[in-house]
């Protein structure tokens, strides 16, 4: 089929699984061909495709395949044109292009790529020809272009531009074989956009805009400026493309965007309100104008009103677009709100110190001026076993009481030292929890929907893994977890487990239900990062559930008036995680999202403050380390690793 080696001499699959795969499917293909049953022989080779299109042996099968149907073109009717299967699609336009049926060979690569983008479909001899370019019409490339470079992500993956790569190389070829193509030219730059060739892809599109100013050469040219970093032009190009044709809303929408994705989102909001209101109805407009106000306000409210759309337009696909862009990063909405611990602080230094973090098994020694929440000291103890974290002081009130009337806790104290007061979970049940955990997720309904996964585990269980945490998985972010930022990963685990227990017997009515009695006594418990957790799990419930807000909102409230009456006179280091959350509550009256607001505020000028003594020298009052990290209590003289406390307050 002139196509057993891939572009190059290496054909190696992507990786063992796909190999292993299809040299499976290679050797069930010979043995039915032995049999006679060349359409079973064809499934099979299809398959083999599908796993590793760069199988020198598959490539071998299909020759042999042809050969004993009587030719390639013969064998064509066992690939029918009409099947949806990549892998059988691809058999096909090899297939053609022994036929020298070239154009029709390209068009299904083009659909292969459609289907899956980062798989090296593209990467086999045939489509390297020299002569290649020069037997493709234009109207043929464009076409196949059209069909592929709308599902392709923008811009393409690493991975993706690698097994795009070939058909990349072939369009830029066709396309300067066609100059005066302003289709080809447009529709090229998309795909060069999309490899990140964006001189190439202005190039393009101001040649095909020269050659045909109009509708689609405009928006092409102001895409391939914007990857460009021309953000300004890309505007002028489109603004004048609506002053010649208003009637496309998608361009519209791409204006206000761009203006909000420069920091203009205040100028952008009449174009998206624009959209919007010439059809309200519309799956884009609508999300685009709630983005945009956030950009511009940064009021939760329209990321609430943006979940509310895709809870009742589940097709709106570019409401979970919108909603996620904005999430994404942001404390609660798209990641854990980081841990801002003194012991959290210490230990990164640690972890960052290439020498020091590769001994976990050191004896650390760190003494915190006051009681800091037990799941800190966890993550500090997960890095470091043989460690050890104590105390000098309290602090009032005192953290280790709850703020109200709970059923359960889950930490108990042996003086000022905190230990897990319910048994490990079962190892079914970490290793499920380990598979669910992230430290982020798209959006908030999308964590919710997520944690559904430990809704049938056993309530012991959920509670037990809050406070006995698995290690992270053995996977790239796992690892990195492992290495360096160990408390996420705890607070991962305690935030997932905690939206299991928000789904644990989800048909009882939410205000005699367990999962809120849990809830709540997770809340108002020992301060710790599980009131930061249980607070999120209810928030998210009342994200996808109305009818739960106003009660969610009071309790989420309630726990941070009680954290803010502490922080008068005791660092309160999980009160600005309680404030934001409370900032997700946008149905709750003005007086307690302001009062968030004003905190935060208070908390950001005391952190200045902290770095400002830092910088001058200042001393420290609390969590000092021992020397060397190393032996049993650290005396007052050691030498030590010392900060201020997170924040300045009044003192009793």
């Amino acid at each position: 089929m002139n196509g057993r080696r891939a572009h190059g001499a290496d054909a190696r699959g992507e990786g063992g699984d796909e190999r292993l795969a299809a040299e499976g499917e290679v050797a069930l293909t010979r043995l039915i061909m032995d049999g006679g049953d060349l359409a079973h022989a064809a499934d099979h080779l299809g398959s083999a495709f599908a796993a590793d299109p760069r199988l020198p042996d598959a490539h071998e099968a299909l020759t042999e395949l042809a050969g004993r149907a009587g030719g390639p073109a013969a064998a064509l009717e066992f690939f029918p044109a009409d099947r949806p299967f990549a892998g059988s699609l691809v058999c096909r336009a090899h297939l053609l292009a022994a036929c020298e049926e070239w154009g029709e060979a390209v068009l299904l690569i083009a659909t292969a790529i459609r289907s899956r983008h980062d798989h090296p479909w593209a990467h086999v001899a045939w489509l390297t020809r020299d002569a290649l370019p020069g037997l493709l019409a234009a109207p043929l490339m464009t076409r196949a272009l059209a069909q592929m470079v709308t599902a392709l992500p923008d811009p393409l993956p690493e991975r993706a531009r690698e097994a795009v790569r070939p058909f990349y190389e072939l369009t830029v070829a066709v396309v300067e074989r066609h100059p005066d193509d302003p289709r080809l030219s447009a529709i090229g730059s998309a795909l060069a956009r999309r490899t990140g060739d964006t001189d190439r892809a202005v190039a393009w599109a101001e040649r095909a805009h020269r050659l045909q100013p109009d509708h689609i050469p405009s928006i092409m040219l102001g895409y391939a400026l914007r990857a460009a970093g021309r953000p300004d032009d890309a505007l002028r190009v489109w603004r004048e493309e609506i002053a010649r044709d208003a009637t496309d809303l998608s361009l519209m929408v791409d204006i206000a965007e761009l203006y909000a994705s420069t920091g203009r989102a205040a100028q952008g909001l009449p174009w998206a309100e624009r959209a919007a209101a010439a059809r309200p109805d519309d799956p884009q407009a609508g999300p685009a104008v709630l983005g945009v106000r956030y950009a511009a306000d940064g009021d939760p409210a329209h990321l609430l009103a943006l979940a509310d759309h895709l809870r009742a337009h589940p097709d709106h696909s570019y409401a979970t677009t919108v909603l996620a862009r904005h999430s994404e990063w942001q404390p609660w909405l798209g990641v854990v709100a980081g841990a801002t611990e003194a012991t959290v602080n210490v230990l990164q230094q640690i972890l960052r110190d290439p020498g020091t973090a590769a001994d976990r098994g050191q004896q650390v020694q760190l003494v915190a001026s006051m009681i800091e929440p037990p799941s800190a000291v966890l993550a500090f103890l997960m890095a470091f076993p043989g460690g050890r974290v104590s105390s000098r002081s309290v602090g009032d009130p005192d953290p280790r009481e709850p703020v109200g009337a709970v059923g359960r806790t889950l930490w108990t104290y042996d003086g000022m030292v905190a230990r897990p007061a319910v048994p490990a979970p079962s190892p079914d049940a970490t290793r499920l929890v380990r598979d669910t955990a992230a430290a982020s997720w798209p959006h908030i309904p999308a964590a919710y929907d997520h944690g559904v996964r430990l809704s049938g585990l056993p309530l012991d269980d959920l509670l037990g893994v809050m406070v006995h945490p698995p290690q992270p998985p053995d996977d790239e972010q796992g690892r990195y977890l492992r290495a360096y930022r160990p408390e996420l990963w705890i607070r991962a685990v305690q935030t997932f487990a905690c939206l299991g227990v928000a789904h644990h017997r989800a048909d009882e009515p939410w205000p005699d239900s367990v999962r809120r009695s849990v809830l709540l006594d997770l809340l108002d418990g020992p301060e710790d990062w599980l009131a930061e957790t249980a607070a999120f799990a209810m928030v998210a419930t009342a994200w996808v559930d109305p009818s739960v807000r106003e009660d969610v909102g009071l309790r989420v409230t309630e726990r941070m008036l009680a954290a803010a009456k502490a922080y008068r006179t005791r660092e309160v280091t999980v009160l600005g995680s309680l404030c934001r959350l409370v900032l997700l509550c946008p149905w709750l009256e003005a007086t307690y999202t302001g009062l968030a607001r004003d905190l935060l505020a208070t908390i950001a000028r005391a952190e200045q403050e902290q770095e400002k003594e830092r910088a001058g020298g200042g001393g420290g009052n609390s969590a000092p380390a021992g020397g060397n990290g190393r032996g049993s209590d650290a005396p007052d003289g050691a030498p030590q690793v010392s900060r201020r406390g997170l924040f300045r307050r009044r003192r009793r």
